[in-house]
């Protein structure tokens, strides 16, 4: 599974699930939305199984990402959690902060765990390259390659101007000769990187329609909880808000979840047209206290909820959810990635690049 495949994904809904092993990571990276250490949380391990052990073939996600924190600090459990989606038809995507990499070497422990997915990704930026070297990190992933599975570095900077991102991307395409894809966003003022960083927080619009795709996958939590949205401030918040709460995995199995993300008229309107539109078309106010601090304020404006309630319960609400998802999809990951990621590097999501482009193609 190649990332744009699986970005090309991300609009529609519960086609995926964010599934968090933990909140510890050895390494203390100065931007971490999650503010991650060796103390934090993690869900329950059985919790999680039995969650992922709830697909079957005719109700699963298309796709489990395994994240954290850092995920490969419990091999046997991604290992595990990447086997029992298999069973069920779904792939799996695991994203890492490389901790293991120092020396270049995969302990093979971990390798197991790699191998067990079918798409694997390497997290890189400045701060990650000060606890783990670029050259142990690239050494690493050419082993993962050779061992056949999918790869692609997730990088991260303080905008398209930081000559950081030029520099590691133009060295990635060298040394993995552009067969290597790159999600390249900008750092948030999140977790630890709240009171420094710089990139511009989601505007809410002005009322126009801005669907949001990271309303799409259910998010499993630190705590267990199963969020609707995976932005961090969303995913930490308790108690959560009541229109992004979908269940807690020690109560509720995929079956359950999809189905309160899918009949959701609220989560059908925020996928659709944007949490600002919801404020401009039903609210007291016309603007939204910014795109995804409105969505997170929803239920202290109770006229806008009853409106996306009256207007999308029923099959109209169900096709505009539809609609939404495919005018995404079939505008591509590159597009998603403009207005998620960093959008001078969108194009980066999709190398290699197919053979017709040519030179033309290259954003080097």
């Amino acid at each position: 599974m190649e990332l744009a495949e699986l970005i090309g994904l991300r609009p529609v809904p519960c086609a995926g699930l964010l599934l968090t092993l933990t909140r510890r990571c050895p390494l203390s990276c100065a931007h971490c939305s999650t503010s991650s250490t060796m103390a934090g949380e993690e869900p329950d391990a059985g919790q999680l199984l039995r969650f992922v052990g709830s697909f079957t073939p005719n109700d699963r996600p298309d796709v489990v990402m395994l994240t954290g924190g850092e995920p490969l600090l419990l091999p046997g459990l991604a290992a595990g959690l990447a086997r029992l989606a298999r069973a069920a038809g779904s792939r799996s995507a695991l994203l890492s902060g490389m901790f293991f990499a120092k020396g270049g070497r995969i302990p093979a422990r971990i390798m197991r765990a790699i191998t067990a997915a079918d798409h694997f990704s390497a997290s890189l930026d400045a701060f990650h390259e000060k606890e783990v070297p670029r050259a142990d990190v690239f050494r690493a992933v050419g082993q993962v390659l050779d061992a056949g599975v999918a790869v692609s570095f997730h990088l991260a900077g303080s905008g398209p101007e930081d000559p950081y991102l030029a520099d590691v991307t133009a060295n990635i395409r060298r040394e993995f000769d552009d067969r290597v894809p790159m999600l390249v966003n900008e750092i948030r003022p999140l977790g630890r990187a709240a009171a420094w960083a710089t990139a511009a927080v989601p505007a809410a619009g002005g009322g126009r329609v801005l669907p949001c795709a990271m309303a799409a996958w259910p998010v499993v939590a630190f705590d267990g909880t199963v969020l609707a949205c995976c932005n961090q401030q969303a995913v930490d918040r308790r108690p959560a808000p009541e229109h992004l709460r979908l269940g807690h995995i020690a109560e509720d199995g995929w079956a359950t979840v999809r189905r309160r993300s899918l009949a959701s008229p609220v989560l059908r309107m925020v996928r659709a047209v944007g949490p600002g539109h919801l404020y401009s078309r039903y609210g007291r106010v016309s603007t939204a206290p910014g795109y995804c601090g409105g969505c997170r304020s929803l239920p202290a404006h109770p006229e806008v909820i009853a409106g996306a309630v009256r207007d999308a319960s029923g099959p109209l609400g169900e096709l505009l959810d539809r609609e939404a998802a495919r005018m995404q999809t079939e505008a591509g990951p590159v597009e998603l990635v403009r207005r998620h990621g960093c959008a001078r590097y969108a194009e980066l999501v999709s190398l290699p690049f197919p053979v017709s482009r040519g030179a033309a193609g290259s954003s080097r």
